[in-house]
């Protein structure tokens, strides 16, 4: 079950957490690369409505997702806390950096294997391949992503083909 997220010291498992709207999403840290303030983002014509654009991320194009409309919720409005997640996911064998915009960055948890469960059997028509498992904290669940399937390959083909060195 978990044995495919970042383990630390005693099989705990080692998870960014993050706010979309008012829920606890979680990513593996292993797959974070760094987090951003908020900063302008250059919009690409003909893009899907959930990729925002691109930033300069130290002279390379990052592609910036708002993940809360890829998840089918209402754009992100920026506040003084939002911030933009530096990710990389890989699908089929190709690895492609990008940003991903959050209401809000909570904390890096290690949750033990006792805080984790299966992701739940919803129904059969809902695609949630895109959740690892649930970690319980506290009284509430944070929702665990397989980054790597939130995305499908031609998504991260498009993606990837904006990806680039800045001239």
């Amino acid at each position: 079950m978990s044995e495919d997220i970042g383990k630390g010291i005693d099989g705990a498992i080692n998870v960014l957490t993050f706010k979309l709207n008012n829920e606890v999403f979680g990513i593996d840290i292993m797959s974070v690369k760094e987090v951003l303030d908020y900063t302008k983002i250059t919009k690409v014509p003909r893009t899907p409505d959930y990729m925002l654009g691109v930033i300069n991320l130290r002279g390379n194009v990052a592609p910036v997702i708002d993940l809360k409309m890829r998840f089918g919720m209402k754009a992100t409005e920026k506040t003084i806390d939002t911030c933009i997640i530096i990710i990389e996911v890989t699908v089929d064998d190709e690895s492609t950096t990008l940003g991903i915009l959050a209401d809000s960055v909570e904390e890096v948890i290690d949750f033990d294997e006792s805080d984790i469960e299966e992701t739940p059997k919803i129904g059969v028509k809902l695609n949630i391949d895109f959740i690892k498992c649930m970690a319980r904290k506290n009284d509430d669940f944070v929702i665990i992503l397989d980054i790597d399937k939130v995305f499908s390959s031609d998504e991260i083909a498009d993606i990837s083909g904006i990806s680039g060195n800045v001239e």
